[in-house]
């Protein structure tokens, strides 16, 4: 989801903003919701030169080069207060450069010793090279992502097209985690998913699995029809990032416990304003790209992603009857036994 800068022109409240009714939600929603202390397992550094042309797949809003120190200046204000790490990868562009991408995040985790760092891979990337690069770099594992694969549409590959087994199997022989963003129409409900998932997780249990967005539970119908497939799982997780309704994240929780969410914030998507919400068997992201507020009749001012997303968390525990403790797990304890945090 971008907001572009057309819409600004219109007089919309931009991205990469923080305003007063974004912080009178925090406080009067959120400040008693989020712990002390917060690991964001999903969060994208880049720098926009990585990209070999001029591409808009990029974050529109934001400022050229987001590392470490932006991250924490532009999350600050969403968590006021709180002891704030996490695991960081690049921004996923069809046309990025690789080694450059990754260079800079290995580079910007060496700031904070808390905080982890991915590698992102495409599926013709030699194994070996990946397991030396990787350990070189002290990345704890990789990301992959469908604009790479081989597959078209790449919305519609298989896990298999941008996920390879050579590449699962290093994972697994390193103790990598992987991050998965799955695709297809139905997400989690389809059965090519499914199987995927199951099959690389049984056959490779060393290999740690965290699915994307509540396995890409934007639409939660989705993840709540397909969880149960993979159930029983010990090396599959999932992360909150950018799902803001609160049935895929409450699937979760019933089908794995706790234990297996990790808070994340998709920063920089987190800084978008709007949210993605259930349409029949589809999904749509609602933003000033395609809806024009100021003429739905009432004041209507879109939040931050992060907020939405927050609040849909908060909401999935509420309906789950989460306790403190299981709710300091999702946003740090949970991510620390994953990232071999300290204590």
């Amino acid at each position: 989801m971008t907001t572009s800068r057309s819409s600004e022109k219109r007089g919309e409240i931009p991205a990469w903003s923080y305003r007063d009714g974004d912080r009178e939600l925090f406080e009067r929603e959120l400040e008693t919701f989020i712990p002390s202390y917060v690991f964001d397992s999903h969060a994208h550094l880049y720098e926009k030169k990585h990209s070999t042309s001029d591409s808009n797949e990029w974050p529109a809003g934001g400022p050229d080069s987001v590392g470490w120190k932006e991250y924490h200046n532009w999350m600050r204000p969403v968590m006021p207060g709180r002891s704030l790490t996490g695991l960081f990868f690049g921004f996923p562009v069809s046309d990025l450069a690789f080694a450059s991408a990754n260079d800079f995040v290995s580079s910007q985790v060496e700031l904070d010793s808390d905080a982890r760092a991915l590698m992102l891979v495409h599926p013709e990337m030699d194994p070996d090279c990946i397991r030396e690069v990787a350990r070189r770099k002290g990345f704890v594992g990789f990301k992959c992502y469908h604009v790479w694969s081989n597959e078209r549409p790449t919305y519609e590959s298989s896990i298999e097209g941008y996920l390879p087994e050579q590449h699962v199997r290093i994972a697994h022989e390193e103790g990598f985690a992987i991050v998965l963003h799955i695709v297809r129409a139905r997400a989690l409900a389809d059965s090519g998913n499914q199987q995927a998932i199951r099959g690389y997780a049984l056959k490779y249990p060393d290999a740690q699995f965290i699915l994307a967005h509540a396995a890409r539970g934007f639409n939660p119908y989705h993840t709540i029809e397909g969880i149960d497939s993979l159930r029983g799982l010990g090396n599959v997780w999932f992360d909150t990032s950018a799902v803001t309704e609160s049935g895929a994240l409450e699937a979760v929780i019933r089908t794995f416990g706790t234990a297996r969410l990790l808070y994340g914030s998709d920063f920089p998507i987190s800084h978008q304003r709007g949210r993605c919400v259930a349409f029949g068997d589809s999904f749509l992201w609602l933003s000033a790209d395609n809806v024009d507020f100021p003429a739905v009749g009432r004041k209507v001012e879109p939040t931050l992603v992060a907020i939405e997303a927050l609040r849909s968390l908060k909401l999935a525990c509420f309906n789950m009857s989460v306790t403190d403790t299981q709710l300091e797990a999702i946003f740090y304890s949970n991510a620390a036994a994953v990232f071999k945090l300290a204590d």
